[in-house]
């Protein structure tokens, strides 16, 4: 009994962050700059990885099926969760925008929460997004997990203080990325935080260096003594500083000098250091580099192979998550051995059009696929049954070989006039 408490109160607590809505990884890096979820998202490659991977999740048809006694399934529209998730969680949102926002904060936090609003019979007829930041993990005196959510004077409105708002485990949507315990997950800005770092500080360098004129720094060497060397910075700044001054001619008065003292952009290989930031951005999300624009090392030969790859080592892990914490979530106890949720990734996998031709001829011909099954596939409207767009053929040229040996035999005997 000692030992069951001990390993029960090793759980009391979810210890993947420190607490509240701030990350355990977030302040200051080796750069300088101070990286957070926001500060972040101004990296043009993190917000084109966030944006790539949650339009993705979000443009994917999501549909709910029943399991049927044959061992097939079939799709179950009229369900009161279809349109759900389908169409619009709430009366705010459509589907589209609901995925989009969840899988961001999932990218972003490492956690993407909804609140699940239920009727009396206990069934989710709304979902409303939370954002991870005001969102704290803990456990009640009973081990069951509690999630506090802070609402702020904007979310309240009747309440102008704002104030917490417990919520139970069956409340809420809880879709975890990578963690500790399988809990809480990792915030990948929190954890890659140096590399976001230095990212933001080559831009802020850039930035910089043209706001400049395009030149380094430098000092003015003078022979003798300056008597007001606040006059000649002042003077010397406001005739040849920023990018209206550019390019002008400087002229020296009194034996003066001008010694750059900066370190040129491809000295200190500045397009080289912003190319490898893109690539390690892109590394975190596992985002393949042409996704984000970085063509270098794509051709028309492996393009196809890396958007397929996408799909398979990026996008689809994702997907199960999605699909077991919905499942997990949202359907009732005694619907869980029958239904189940999924999107659907076949239009992701689709090849050009000659060879998804080609491939389909070999199913027509080989007896595993109707009309209507290629048709569905194409978005195309079924042909009736009653004028065979359910039919499975067979190649007629290809038969068992015990059948075509007893067939050689009845020719033989033909032959002979038996």
């Amino acid at each position: 009994m000692n030992i069951l408490s001990g390993l029960f109160h090793s759980r009391d607590k979810p210890q993947n962050r420190v607490g509240g809505g701030w990350s355990f990884l977030f302040g200051g890096t080796t750069s300088g700059k101070t990286v957070n979820e926001r500060t972040a998202m101004q990296t043009t490659a993190v917000y084109a990885c966030v944006r790539i991977l949650s339009e993705a999740v979000a443009g994917l048809p999501l549909h709910i099926y029943r399991y049927r006694a044959d061992g097939g399934k079939e799709r179950i529209p009229m369900h009161p969760l279809y349109h759900l998730l389908h169409d619009e969680p709430n009366p705010e949102m459509t589907s589209f925008v609901f995925r989009e926002t969840l899988m961001s904060h999932l990218l972003l936090w490492g956690n993407a929460y909804a609140q699940i609003v239920r009727n009396g019979r206990g069934q989710a007829v709304a979902l409303y997004p939370l954002l991870p930041s005001k969102m704290d993990v803990s456990r009640t005196a009973n081990g069951e997990l509690l999630y506090t959510y802070y609402r702020d004077a904007d979310e309240t409105g009747l309440n102008p203080k704002g104030g917490y708002i417990a919520l139970r485990r069956d409340e809420v949507l809880h879709i975890p990325g990578l963690g500790f315990d399988g809990l809480i997950g990792y915030s990948p800005i929190a954890m890659a935080k140096n590399a976001l770092g230095m990212s933001l500080a080559t831009e802020e360098y850039g930035a910089s260096f043209f706001a400049n004129g395009a030149n380094p720094g430098g000092v003015l060497e003078h022979p003798g003594v300056i008597k007001d060397i606040g006059r000649v910075k002042e003077s010397w700044n406001s005739a040849y500083q920023g990018n209206g001054n550019a390019h002008k001619i400087a002229v020296l008065e009194e034996g003066m000098k001008f010694q750059s003292i900066g370190i040129p952009p491809e000295q200190a290989q500045f397009l080289e250091t912003r190319k490898f930031q893109i690539n390690e951005i892109a590394r975190i999300y596992r985002v393949p580099p042409h996704m984000v624009g970085d063509l270098e090392k794509s051709s028309f030969s492996n393009i196809e192979q890396q958007s397929l790859e996408f799909v398979k080592y990026t996008l689809d892990p994702w997907v199960v998550r999605w699909e077991q914490s919905l499942q997990q979530s949202l359907l009732l106890p005694s619907e869980k051995p029958s239904l189940f949720i999924r999107f659907n990734l076949d239009g992701l996998l689709r090849g050009d059009y000659q060879s998804r031709m080609n491939g389909y001829a070999v199913g027509r011909q080989n007896g595993w696929m109707s009309a209507n099954d290629i048709r569905e596939l194409e978005d195309m409207n079924r042909i009736p049954t009653v004028e065979g767009g359910d039919l499975y053929l067979v190649n007629g040229n290809m038969t068992k070989l015990a059948d075509a040996g007893a067939v050689a035999g009845n020719q033989s005997k033909e032959a002979n006039g038996q």
